[in-house]
């Protein structure tokens, strides 16, 4: 299918996984893949395009900043981790985008804020504001504060599902999800050598849902391939088009907005009865 409709996007959303911003032999920070990443977002933006960063990593900054090894498995350790981690990782944000004289601004999410009409209300306002004042809004869950041991109760659950949520609530066109994986497959490729790669998905029917993997391939991230699905229904409900692509090489997110068949591409079928509280009440 010709994607170069992509070119006409207005309105992006990425999601940045822990995975595509930190160092796999180490945990760390890519500084390298973020000054890119910075770059790239300062162009869209320089093409009179708006973009939102959904960015995880902030419990992987933390956790290394802390000197814990291991990923933390309590609770509290994980809060603790994401207080030292979001604050390292938006300054480096900050740092990155004043070198390219662009304007990053914090914004962390709960989902009782989400639930809340007002709240949610005032955190749409606030993002429509951000935008036409010309900055990049990079969003993360507040996991100091969020019991995300218990998903879906109280948490987003992960990013990919955050970053669809807040394509719905500004009214995205185009929601881009990188991975550590290429995109959409009939099976988990890393198992099973005969899976093969899926390049569109008109709509997503429970043939493509059965395809989802609970499991993430990486030690740092959170979210499987069922995660994001259940991103991409949440997305193409709202009106969105989707691309899952790997973020490997972040230079992705420039051939996908020029139209380059990169990833998996779900295509926009706009739920007339679409009501963003059911899916942060989990009713899909």
């Amino acid at each position: 299918m010709d994607r170069s409709f992509l070119k006409d996007k207005k309105r992006i959303v990425v999601k940045i996984g822990t995975s595509t911003i930190t160092h796999t032999s180490t945990g760390n920070l890519n500084l390298g893949k973020l000054e890119r990443l910075v770059r790239m977002l300062t162009d869209i933006r320089n093409q009179d395009k708006e973009v939102v960063v959904v960015s995880s990593g902030a419990i992987g900054a933390g956790r290394k900043a802390l000197g814990i090894k291991e990923r933390p498995k309590t609770l509290s350790v994980k809060q603790a981790c994401a207080a030292v981690g979001q604050a390292r990782l938006m300054m480096v944000y900050q740092k990155l985008c004043s070198e390219y004289n662009q304007t990053a601004a914090q914004v962390l999410l709960t989902k009782d804020t989400m639930v809340n009409d007002s709240s949610r209300y005032n955190a749409q306002n606030t993002f429509d504001e951000l935008l036409r004042l010309g900055a990049i809004p990079i969003v993360n869950e507040n996991d100091t504060v969020s019991t995300s041991e218990i998903p879906y109760v109280d948490s987003f659950g992960d990013n990919d599902r955050l970053s669809a949520i807040v394509a719905a609530l500004i009214g995205a066109d185009l929601l881009i999800l990188l991975s550590d994986i290429d995109g959409l497959y009939t099976d988990d490729p890393r198992s099973n050598p005969d899976a093969r790669f899926i390049s569109l998905v008109p709509e997503i029917s429970q043939k493509y849902l059965n395809m989802g993997k609970e499991t993430s391939g990486s030690s740092v991230g959170t979210g499987g391939m069922s995660a994001k699905l259940a991103a991409a229904r949440i997305a193409t409900d709202s009106g969105a088009d989707m691309v899952i692509a790997n973020g490997d090489q972040i230079d992705v997110i420039m051939d996908i907005m020029s139209g380059k068949e990169k990833g998996t591409l779900f295509l926009a079928h706009p739920n007339l009865d679409f009501d963003l509280m059911h899916y942060l009440n989990n009713e899909y």
